[in-house]
């Protein structure tokens, strides 16, 4: 009995805590559940805040986008309100410019009418005045006897009955002293002149020898089939000469300058010991871009000389090439150098300014550096590079009227025409036949270079043949065999010249590229 109640009691204990803890978790489900739904209504109101404040930003933000964009508009319409008004005022200024000019030209035509109406009654003023003066001179004449012409024949024979016997001896024996004077202090200055000065004297020459190391080195200047001494003779424009003379090649052309770099290349190649066209032309390159300097060097050496200042370094540049030029075989500069030291002298014992005369001097045949590239005479070209360098008007003076083109208006000019002359006829200084040469084989150069398409032109073989070289982008094979007839003809009609010369036209096609 007792273990059935144990029994009952425990089945009833256990279906009570059973009963407990089925109602504890739906309590606590019921809990969670309202915490649950007050969360998820908390979260409904934090989102519709959100929802509320992004729109109300949205609506800010859109509202300022829509001012902004009101205000750029209006920005933008009174910009285009001033460009408009601008417009409208400055056609109104042209419209009133325009009426202006027009009130202007009205008034100088009225003007000029008037001008020309006062013109008509000075001139019938002029008529009357003339015509009162005839009158007058014929009444005159009338009641004198005598014409104008005799009366005027009557004083001045007069006159000269009573003074020609006192002005003849008067006049005669001042002209004897002045004579007797001014032969004697010219005399005495040009030989103190020439005294103090006295330079030794070199004609250049059309030839320049160049040594050879062996007579192998002229097997490799002439090159494989003679494509070495092409490629030299075509770049420079000097004639090579390679004859029977040991260890010797002779470079000729009449101009000092091509001699020269042609001079300075071959001497290079030489001693590079690499002959062959590209080198050739690389060299040569360096060569014309090296003579510059010495161009330069050969101003500066000759300001130095002389103690002038302040020339244009350009000016400089052009001194310079007077070394490379001749008048009658005298080189160009040295003969400067001596005209500006004569002169220099001449002044110093006239009291005149000795540093103007010596610039003078200089620069009285500078118009020969470059006459052979300008068209006139080197008087001519000479004034105007004077005036481009702004030189002074007794220089100016000096350069125009050396050779009697021009009167001369100073003392300076004056010495600096008889230092010119002293230089020039000194025994040996010049020589006509070389300088007519030189003239005829730059001649032969021109006829050619004034043909259509020709690049550059050479007299080789002392003028006995001309070669052109023509560019192959405008002149075709054809062209080429036109050119070389032109040319004939015009030396045939144009020059004089002993023996035959042959005309020779070269074009080259080339294609280069240059890997990388």
């Amino acid at each position: 009995m007792e273990l059935f109640f144990s029994i009952l009691l425990l089945v009833i204990g256990l279906g009570c805590g059973v009963a407990i803890v089925l109602i504890v978790n739906s309590h606590k489900e019921n809990s969670v559940r309202k915490r649950v739904q007050k969360l998820m209504e908390e979260a409904k109101k934090d989102a519709e805040k959100v929802k509320r404040e992004s729109l109300l930003e949205l609506k800010e933000e859109s509202h300022r986008l829509k001012l902004e964009s009101e205000r750029e508009i209006k920005e933008r319409k009174q910009e285009l309100k001033e460009t408009e008004d601008r417009l409208i005022q400055r056609e109104h200024n042209m419209d009133k410019r325009d009426e202006l000019y027009q009130k202007r030209e009205t008034t100088l035509d009225e003007r000029e009418n008037s001008l020309f109406e006062k013109q008509k009654e000075i001139q019938n003023e002029q008529a009357k005045v003339e015509e009162i003066k005839q009158q007058q001179l014929e009444l005159l004449q009338k009641v004198s006897g005598l014409s104008k012409e005799k009366a005027k024949e009557l004083v001045m024979a007069r006159v000269e009955e009573a003074m020609s016997q006192e002005i003849s001896s008067y006049i005669k024996e001042r002209e004897n002293e002045a004579k007797l004077e001014v032969d004697k202090k010219a005399k005495n200055l040009l030989v103190i002149s020439m005294q103090k000065y006295a330079a030794d004297i070199a004609n250049d020459q059309t030839v320049t020898v160049v040594n050879l190391p062996n007579d192998e080195m002229k097997g490799r200047i002439i090159g494989r089939e003679g494509r070495n001494i092409r490629t030299i003779e075509a770049i420079t424009g000097v004639d090579l000469i390679i004859d029977d003379t040991p260890e010797a090649v002779v470079l000729s052309s009449f101009d000092p300058l091509r001699r020269e770099m042609a001079r300075v290349t071959l001497e290079t190649l030489i001693k590079d010991g690499r002959i062959h066209p590209t080198r050739i032309e690389e060299l040569y390159d360096k060569v014309s871009k090296d003579m510059k300097e010495k161009i330069m060097e050969y101003g500066n050496d000759a300001l130095f000389e002389l103690g002038i200042t302040k020339v244009d370094p350009a000016l400089v540049e052009i001194i310079g090439k007077l070394q490379f030029r001749t008048s009658y075989g005298q080189n160009a500069l040295q003969h400067s150098k001596e005209v500006a030291h004569l002169a220099g002298i001449m002044a110093g014992e006239l009291g005149e300014n000795v540093a103007l005369a010596k610039r003078a001097g200089l620069l009285h045949d500078i118009g020969k550096a470059i006459d052979h590239e300008i068209e006139g005479s080197h008087v001519e070209i000479g004034v105007d590079l004077a005036k481009k360098f702004h030189e002074s008007k007794e220089v100016i003076n000096a350069i125009a009227s050396h050779h009697g083109d021009t009167e001369a208006s100073s003392v300076i000019s004056v010495l600096v025409a008889i230092a010119d002359a002293l230089s020039a006829s000194r025994p040996g200084a010049r020589n006509d036949s070389l300088e007519n040469y030189i003239k005829r084989l730059e001649q032969l150069e021109s006829i050619a270079n004034d043909m259509p398409g020709v690049d550059k032109t050479y007299a080789v073989q002392a003028g006995r043949e001309l070669r052109v070289i023509v560019k192959p982008e405008e002149v075709d094979d054809l062209g080429s065999h036109k050119i070389a007839r032109d040319v004939k003809d015009k030396i045939e009609s144009t020059m004089q010249y002993p023996g035959t010369i042959k005309v020779t036209v070269v074009r080259e096609t080339r294609a280069q590229e240059e890997a990388r």
